[in-house]
């Protein structure tokens, strides 16, 4: 699954985090600093008066964004010279691209949660003291969001078909894989179901969630501290009274408990999938066989094999329904968090309108981080259960002569 398309996967992967660790350290270490000497466009300080949007490009900016290309360029021209293989350029180079446009969109959800914050300050302004507020600045205000706006939409779908290319080259190579060792395999239950659809499932889903959970890392990298900051205006939590970083320790501890609470109540699921997977191809594989022998689909035995796939999916609907009640009820309450915890502030009159739409969307980006785990919970198990069938299936290359186990035969009453 990794090593037909990644060189080296455990090498591959540590070190990445290592290089992320270290570029990490050296940033806030002393790199950070080094803008108007490293920066290669220096662009003059704006006059930003208090409480109005930055611009979004500065010489601090721009350092930050060379920084990132400069230690993605550094780490593919690493992977180039040491365990380099037929899909490099996909693998690592496009891995690295991944990270660097998945960067550059947070970044943009930073620039659009300090917009909103301005521009419903406006909205208030106007709204308290008719007049106050010009027809340039309110439509001006648009106007600059929908520039920025245009540019993120042509990144967004440039980026969405470079990752399908991403997605498919990885499939290319674990179906070159399998097929390269096919003599192993052939022998395996359900192999050809294993090799067309299982491999597009498995790189699919790994590049959805691998995006989402890139993507997670780094919003919570760029709204923590926005998060932190905002929650010194919040004046106290209810029940709690005044706390330092008060939204960030709610998103946290909301999130983490919803998390190990969905973790508890789906813990069957994922071997229900797996279960399930194995009772359909069973099934298929009878009815393939009818296709060209007349012995085969006879109405007791294509009986016994839907009875299983019937049995299974019974079972799933049950254990998805008492899943689902837990996860719809965590996931609405969850709505209502930020209202609660920001309800002595909103009674005080201590924030406007655009302050509370500035920690309202930070609070959500970050809670959605935090939540990683929750809003891919069934994604996950569908990974987990095409993990293990993949994993058994690639069991029989090391033996040629032994074919897995739990895949040798399906039990018709299991």
């Amino acid at each position: 699954m990794l090593k037909s398309f990644f060189p080296n996967p455990k090498i591959f992967f540590w070190s990445a985090f290592a290089w992320f660790a270290m570029m990490l350290a050296v940033w806030y270490g002393f790199a950070s600093g080094l803008a108007d000497t490293l920066s290669l466009i220096k662009i003059p300080p704006a006059e930003v008066a208090e409480g109005e949007r930055p611009p979004f490009f500065t010489t601090t900016k721009v350092w930050v964004y060379q920084y990132i290309v400069g230690a993605a360029v550094l780490f593919c021209l690493g992977w180039l010279f040491y365990g380099r293989n037929k899909w490099y350029i996909w693998s690592v180079v496009g891995s690295a691209i991944i990270l660097v446009v998945t960067y550059f969109l947070v970044q943009i959800s930073v620039w659009l949660n300090n917009w909103y914050g301005e521009f419903f300050d406006l909205v208030q302004q106007s709204l308290q003291d008719p007049g106050s507020v010009t027809a340039d600045q309110y439509y001006g205000s648009m106007l600059t969001v929908f520039y920025v706006l245009m540019a993120t939409i042509l990144v967004r779908v440039v980026f969405s078909f470079f990752t399908s290319h991403y997605v498919f080259r990885w499939r290319t190579a674990m179906n070159e894989y399998y097929m390269n060792n096919w003599a192993k395999l052939r022998h395996v239950e359900g192999a050809a179901q294993r090799v067309q659809e299982d491999t597009m499932r498995f790189a699919s889903i790994m590049e959805g969630l691998g995006s989402a959970f890139v993507s997670s890392i780094m919003t919570l990298l760029a709204f923590l501290p926005l998060l932190w900051q905002l929650s010194q205006r919040v004046t106290e939590l209810p029940l709690i009274g005044p706390v330092n970083g008060s939204l960030v320790f709610v998103a946290l501890i909301s999130a983490a408990a919803g998390t190990v609470l969905l973790a508890l109540v789906g813990i069957r699921l994922p071997g229900l999938e797996f279960h399930n997977q194995r009772v359909e191809a069973a099934y298929r594989k009878e009815l393939v066989y009818g296709e060209d022998d007349a012995e085969h689909c006879k109405p007791p035995t294509v009986q016994s094999l839907f009875g299983d796939v019937r049995k299974n999916y019974f079972r799933l609907y049950f254990n998805y329904l008492y899943f689902n009640i837990f996860r719809f009820a965590y996931l609405q309450g969850a709505n209502f968090i930020p209202l609660i915890a920001l309800g002595p502030t909103i009674l005080a009159g201590a924030i406007t309108w655009g302050v509370y739409q500035q920690i309202n969307q930070a609070f959500s980006q970050v809670e959605n981080s935090f939540q990683f785990l929750v809003n891919s919970w069934t994604t996950i198990i569908d990974l987990m259960s095409i993990h293990k069938r993949l994993k058994a299936f690639e069991s029989a290359i090391s033996d040629s002569d032994e074919v897995p186990p739990m895949d040798a035969t399906i039990s018709l009453n299991a």
